[in-house]
């Protein structure tokens, strides 16, 4: 049989009674022959041969690999979008790849088997969760769904598979975001009243009083402090890495994930006050030390200069709150406290963006749209007010049309 000139198959009946048929495939130098066996009938073969002649042709032929989506994940997807992603982004692929994704039954089947309802059984064992997992909520495994339609589809690309099995995937939809907890004025003043002798006070500032991120917080050098002007410059950002990665410390240097990220920030006096105290305490740590001290120009490090992981952080701050005897909230609350106390205190919400390092204000008001609302109904009592100033015939009481 030939497809067009020059490509050929041919069908031939085994000793045991079966069907095979070798047929050519590649093109030019790379042109070779490959043979499939085992077909009851010579219908089903020739069925087969024709399927594959007319993919050859088309540009769409794909070899058959033994290569499973764990080896697919670890061995070649991963390792290629390692350097066109932001460093934490790379990490968070890799965590739930690992997590989520290799170890599962998913993780064993082969690339090239894989299909809508494996992807449909993942994401349904993903939310309900076992003995052995706990149980991702629909935003977590929504994520998850994403990043195996991005492998999928460069499989695709690089000519691993034909299609892509996540387009006909139903993932679950996100979902609401969780719900934001933050403090009050009176609640934020009483944590950094209540943390005035701690050796990380001036960390609680600045994260109260900047919105910035724990990672942005953590990279802070003391050369991105313009004390003169009371200013900090976003550069860098220290990231969370796979603990079990062989001789890794957990934790990288990154950079803010956007063009916006890499903003400066002024200070209020308390926060710069509270800095400069924070390096004078700083500087007694480093004189105690001596040689032993590693000085790596960090604003926020250990006793001995070294970086403190993300994680550690975050427990800090957990025991601070606790003992403080305040609502329970997470260490990136602080940035949600900032930003919401300051739109209520009438900041534009283009200056809390600015300081945030949202890409653009539409994220800080989808964000804050609660405190929005409450502004909103602040906005509408002023309105109000000034109509029932206005008139002349009942002072203080509205007319009614």
């Amino acid at each position: 049989m030939a497809a067009s000139p020059g490509r050929t198959g041919s069908i031939k009946k085994a000793a045991n009674g079966s069907w095979y048929f070798i047929v050519d495939i590649g093109y030019g130098t790379d042109r070779r022959q490959t043979r499939r066996r085992g077909f009851a009938t010579k219908r089903e073969a020739q069925a087969e041969l024709t399927r594959i002649l007319t993919s050859v042709e088309g540009g769409m032929y794909v070899a058959p690999q033994r290569t499973s989506v764990a080896d697919f994940f670890d061995k070649t997807w991963l390792p290629a979008v390692e350097h066109t992603i932001k460093p934490g982004t790379f990490e968070s692929y890799r965590r739930n790849v690992r997590l989520h994704i290799a170890g599962r039954a998913l993780g064993r089947r082969l690339l090239q088997d894989v299909g809508p309802a494996d992807l449909n059984a993942l994401y349904r064992d993903l939310l309900a969760g076992d003995e052995l997992h706990r149980k991702l909520s629909p935003r977590s495994v929504a994520y998850i769904a994403a990043i195996l339609h991005r492998a999928f589809r460069d499989a695709v690309r690089w000519q691993a598979i034909t299609r892509n099995p996540a387009d006909a995937s139903d993932p679950p939809r996100p979902g609401a975001k969780t719900e934001m907890r933050t403090w009050t004025a009176a609640q934020l003043r009483a944590f950094l009243d209540s943390v005035a002798g701690d050796r990380l006070a001036g960390c609680w500032w600045l994260l109260a009083t900047t919105g910035m991120r724990r990672g942005e917080a953590l990279g802070l050098r003391w050369s991105d402090v313009e004390f003169e002007r009371q200013l900090i410059r976003i550069t860098r950002t220290l990231i969370t890495t796979d603990v079990q990665r062989k001789d890794s410390p957990g934790f990288a240097w990154g950079t803010p994930k956007t063009v916006k990220g890499r903003r400066t920030i002024a200070l209020d006096d308390a926060a710069f006050a509270a800095l400069k105290a924070h390096r004078k305490r700083q500087r007694e740590e480093r004189l105690a030390l001596g040689p032993d001290y590693q000085d790596e120009d960090l604003v926020i490090c250990e006793a001995d200069g070294t970086p403190i992981h993300p994680k550690t952080i975050s427990y800090q701050f957990g025991k601070a709150a606790r003992a403080a005897a305040l609502p329970r909230v997470r260490l990136h609350d602080l940035r949600h406290t900032h930003a919401t106390l300051a739109l209520l205190a009438g900041v534009h919400p283009r200056v809390v963006q600015e300081r945030l390092g949202h890409a653009n204000v539409s994220i800080t008001l989808d964000t804050y749209s609660h405190v929005d609302l409450d502004l909103q109904a602040a906005a509408a009592a002023r309105v109000a007010a000034l109509l029932i100033a206005s008139d002349p015939d009942e002072p203080g009481l509205p007319k009614i049309l």
